[in-house]
């Protein structure tokens, strides 16, 4: 076909009506509200000369100083000078033309190598991305970072290219690209080291042309970088206040500041630190369309056959996969899929429409070529569909390597970054009701009570936000409680017990639900909760039996039941056995529906404990720290108080200073360490340097120096008495 680029740019133009048109139903992120802030921070300090220093000041809550966030600032700065209410909308707008000039570049690179043609396949590719066209709806994180990565990428190439001439054009865009990549994060250093390797690279292919500019081309490399970074600094309030040693800072030290989460992986719920090291590589392979993955191991194939225009292949595969075996090799903290690595996606489909543009051309006859695109567009239909049916929600997607949407539910997360609160939010604000003639606002709660007061802004005469955990729902006052099914656990999910019977709404991908809306039709756990705080626990098992009564599967009243009735075994020794039977009845309720419940199964363990069966506590205790939440502290300090009982306190000790290797240790176990000590025959002064020693070696090992230095100090003081 001759009229390809034609072809491209109304291709092209789809697109960004598609990216806009659809990201105008989008929800927030789970991210936005705090880079909303930040953004606020930013714009304060420049507002006041840098008097107020919070949008550079790091704290142990706050890390985001150490992100510049450019686009954040850029958009907060159109809202503060326009007054704009409805500021998400703008945000998600933004994005989704960042997202489209991130389409763009891969494209033009794509055309480099396999002309118009390749172009438009790069594009089309992009359209049947839905996990890329999901995030490019609101993730001004990790959306604009991939952009101008690939934005870098290009002019990195066109600056080599055009060597040993010196186009001032491209010089201006390449700074400028490097430049963005960085006002992001801080990783867009890469950029910069990527020039460095390319040029290397580029310069002994082409040494004997280049020879005459090496030193020309090396000083103006050089003030690329020094004018792009000097440019992020000016937008960064964090480099501005320590131009060098910040940024370093920023560079080596923002992985302290990782956030441990939940993951649902493989149908367990694992800690994001702990995943296993094909995390990215998996979700990657069980989330990108087939095609594009077909497309990609084409590109692999026809390498040798494309051998002419090695250096661009050798760019696009090192971009694609260097970042993916850096994180696996590092055991990266990474969560929420691969939206960490979207900027690896980008040179992934220039590969993959390369790939496609290639077998295309390869095959002269005409029937066969008609029959090898008809297969394209057959396994396109997929992930077509997917968006089809599912918007605002592609980025839900999962190919057919895990049996698509519900081959992954339950064992994947599926809106793991919130979208889908909107949609509950505004049939809420909608439907909701007051059961009694009170004049009292409704409450709405909510894990994520940020983004209920952004929708509910406009309503705060009928509407009071609150803030619940799922696991905690019964203890808390609400009409109406919103939840995505993020953080359930993963065999609530697969056991069907989910959704609850009072739910009300339910916000679904492919009919299984992602979010919820609950009616509260019944208070009594609430109020047993009340009463089980005022130590009036009749009361309180009154409440929760009647709150059981209406729904059996009550996770509160089940839960606090049966540590009310361990509470009085060991006050009412007459009921000793029969108290400990009561608890364990309710517990196992909840596990046989819930075999992960860390809480139920702690409790069981205890109740074991109080029947003297010490073996299958122990049992419980350690499926518990094995198969489901390694860091649940309650479960290691029971361990260790079990195994002193048992004459081993070596064993015990070794328990308690897991806690501490995990760097969750709390007052409570700092304390079981030093009674520890003091039973196994240390005096206060011996036990104290026991324990403070330690925990300077642990502080010391993962460069927290300050805190090692305290317990040094402390150290050298006991040791003068």
């Amino acid at each position: 076909m001759k009229n390809w680029k034609n072809i491209f740019i109304i291709s092209a133009v789809i697109a960004l009506l598609y990216l806009v048109i659809c990201g105008l139903g989008a929800g927030a992120s789970g991210d936005e509200y705090f880079h909303v802030n930040h953004s606020e921070d930013v714009f304060n300090y420049y507002k006041t000369l840098g008097e107020d220093k919070t949008a550079a000041t790091i704290t142990e809550q706050n890390n985001l100083p150490y992100y510049s966030q450019l686009p954040d600032t850029i958009i907060q700065l159109i809202i503060k000078t326009f007054g704009i209410d409805n500021y998400m909308t703008v945000r998600h707008l933004f994005c989704n033309i960042i997202a489209w000039l991130g389409i763009f570049f891969s494209a033009l690179l794509a055309k480099k190598l396999g002309g118009w043609k390749a172009a438009t396949i790069t594009v089309i590719l992009f359209l049947i991305s839905p996990r890329f066209i999901g995030h490019a709806f609101n993730n001004l994180k990790d959306i604009p970072f991939a952009t101008f990565s690939i934005m870098s990428i290009y002019y990195i190439i066109k600056f080599l290219e055009t060597l040993p001439k010196f186009k001032i054009s491209t010089i201006l865009m390449l700074t400028l690209s490097i430049f963005l990549t960085t006002s992001v994060r801080v990783g867009g250093l890469l950029m910069i080291a990527y020039l460095g390797l390319f040029a290397i690279v580029y310069y002994i292919y082409k040494r004997k042309e280049l020879k005459p500019v090496f030193f020309k081309t090396l000083l103006i490399s050089l003030g690329i970088c020094v004018v792009s970074y000097f440019l992020t600094v000016l937008v960064w309030p964090y480099a501005l206040e320590g131009v060098f040693s910040n940024v370093l800072d920023a560079f080596f030290n923002m992985n302290k500041f990782d956030i441990f989460i939940r993951q649902n992986f493989e149908g367990v719920a694992q800690w994001s630190n702990d995943l296993p090291w094909y995390y990215s590589c998996k979700y990657m392979l069980i989330t990108i369309p087939i095609v594009v993955l077909l497309g990609f191991v084409l590109s692999l194939a026809f390498l040798y056959h494309n051998r002419k225009n090695w250096f661009l292949h050798f760019v696009l595969l090192f971009s694609t996969i260097f970042p993916l075996v850096w994180i696996t090799a590092n055991n990266s903290n990474v969560y929420g899929g691969w939206r960490h690595l979207i900027f690896v996606y980008l040179p992934l489909v220039v590969l993959a429409s390369l790939g496609i543009s290639t077998l295309i051309d390869l095959i002269k006859n005409k029937y066969i070529k008609i029959i090898v695109v008809c297969c394209f567009a057959i396994l396109s239909f997929h992930p077509i569909s997917h968006s089809v049916r599912n918007n605002p929600y592609q980025y839900v997607y999962f190919n057919q390597l895990c049996g698509s949407t519900k081959g992954a539910y339950g064992k994947y997360e599926l809106d793991y970054y919130y979208h889908s609160l909107r949609e509950a939010c505004e049939w809420v604000i909608d439907n909701a009701e007051k059961d009694s003639a009170s004049q009292e606002k409704i409450i709405v709660a909510c894990w994520h009570r940020p983004i209920l007061e952004y929708y509910f802004r406009n309503d705060t005469t009928k509407f009071k936000t609150e803030f619940v955990r799922w696991n905690e729902k019964g203890e808390f006052d609400w009409d109406y409680a919103i939840f995505c099914n993020t953080g359930i656990y993963p065999s609530h999910l697969l056991k069907g017990t989910f959704p609850p019977k009072n739910t009300v709404y339910s916000v679904e991908v492919d009919n299984l639900p992602i979010c919820i809306v609950l009616k509260r039709e019944d208070k009594n756990d609430l109020y047993g909760t009340i009463a089980r705080n005022n130590e009036k626990l009749d009361t309180a098992l009154y409440h929760y039996e009647i709150a059981l009564r209406k729904d059996s599967l009550n996770e509160t009243a089940l839960l606090n039941s049966s540590q009310i009735y361990l509470f009085k075994a060991q006050e009412e020794d007459t009921l000793y056995l029969e108290r400990a039977d009561s608890s364990l009845t309710l517990l196992n309720r909840i596990l046989k529906y819930n075999p992960e419940h860390e809480g139920a199964n702690y409790y069981k363990a205890f109740a074991l404990l109080m029947k003297d069966q010490v073996n299958e506590s122990m049992y419980v205790l350690n499926d518990l720290i094995t198969l489901y939440n390694p860091k649940y502290i309650k479960a290691y300090e029971l361990t260790a108080s079990i195994l002193f009982q048992l004459g081993e306190p070596e064993k015990a000790e070794s328990y308690l200073l897991k806690v501490i290797d995990m760097d969750i240790a709390d007052e409570n176990t700092l304390g079981m360490l030093f009674k520890l000590y003091k039973k196994m025959g240390l005096n206060d002064k011996d036990a104290y340097i026991k324990l403070y020693s330690y925990l300077e070696r642990h502080y010391r090992k993962n460069g927290k120096n300050e805190l090692a230095d305290e317990y040094l100090n402390a150290i050298n003081q006991i040791s003068l008495y």
